[in-house]
């Protein structure tokens, strides 16, 4: 079937964007949450995501075993979000190297599903340069993460401001040309 892959910044509207198209489809929803509640903030960011899903989707949480939890799942697939994901493997100690491979293997697990799957991800690649290594460190394997997801999607859009632009696939010669 087919892999969406959005983007966006911080509060663009991923997660709602991701939930509205899940919702329009009728089919049962698979939510997989990467996200795990290490502090206050973070578990109201996740209880506020779980009030704003519909009452009947399935909900999984994974912060580290992704493409797994992919393989599991039925119906369209949400995962929430890449973003946490990278960070967690970061903080289990898991090298570039090795998230990168882990990725490869997700996306393709992601994109050769029978049902859709819709992917969210940060994009922290534009902002300024991070000033401590171990946030450019991070920042970088996102961008790679996010590149190896995009590789594999059949759609990547980038929410900005709550609105989907699309992006295209390559850009060619002839889009240099008038």
């Amino acid at each position: 079937m087919a892999m969406t892959l959005v983007l966006g910044g911080a509060a663009s509207g991923k997660s709602r964007t991701a939930a509205t198209l899940a919702s329009a489809t009728g089919d049962a929803v698979t939510v997989i949450a990467t996200a795990e509640a290490l502090d206050d903030e973070m578990a109201a960011r996740i209880e506020r995501h779980r009030r704003e899903r519909p009452v009947g989707w399935t909900v999984v949480e994974e912060p580290l075993l992704l493409e797994k939890a992919v393989g599991d799942a039925r119906g369209l697939v949400i995962v929430d979000c890449l973003t946490l994901w990278v960070s967690n493997l970061q903080g289990a100690g898991i090298g570039d190297d090795e998230v990168a491979s882990r990725a490869q293997g997700t996306a393709k697990a992601c994109a050769t599903r029978e049902e859709p799957t819709i992917v969210i991800s940060n994009e922290v690649g534009s902002g300024i340069v991070p000033v401590s290594p171990v946030a450019r460190r991070y920042r970088d394997a996102l961008g790679r993460v996010n590149r190896i997801f995009a590789e594999r999607a059949s759609t990547v859009a980038l929410m900005v401001a709550g609105r989907a632009v699309r992006l295209s696939t390559t850009l060619t010669i002839e889009d240099l040309r008038p």
